[in-house]
């Protein structure tokens, strides 16, 4: 499966006070990537979660930072999904300079969790949810 492509620009409210993205603006990043991936395929959270009474969370998070991104730089973020499980979905994450160097400045895996939403225990995912994010 070829990853989920999102570009998006490093704006002041993204820096720290040198101008460089602050660090826990990547996990901002990587919810949105993940967010626009679920609209393109056709899933609608808000939707999905009255219809289904249930939800996506993320349950762990592993990130490694590798270069500086700056104000005004283009990004480009990627999803892509590495492990699913019934209830579970293990998402390998990147952000990387959209230039022709295209140097990467942020990797990681995502795991999020389906789950009841009154609860917040875990639920399987339904059959039509599997189909839509492609794992059959």
């Amino acid at each position: 499966m070829t990853p989920f492509e999102w570009r998006v620009r490093v704006y002041w409210e993204d820096t720290d006070a040198g101008g460089i993205v602050f660090y826990a603006n990547y996990l901002k990043f990587f919810e949105r990537a993940r967010t626009e991936w679920l609209r393109a395929l056709g899933v609608e959270q808000q939707r999905l979660r009255d219809a289904e009474g249930a939800m996506f969370v993320v349950s762990a998070t592993d990130v490694r930072y590798l270069r500086p991104a700056r104000l005004d730089d283009l990004l480009l973020v990627t999803a892509q999904v590495t492990d699913a499980g019934r209830a579970s979905l293990t998402i390998a994450q990147s952000a990387r300079r959209d230039s022709p160097a295209g140097d990467l400045l942020c990797e990681g895996t995502i795991r999020i969790g389906w789950v009841d939403g009154s609860t917040l225990t875990p639920r399987r995912m339904p059959p039509s949810l599997r189909q839509a994010l492609g794992l059959g």
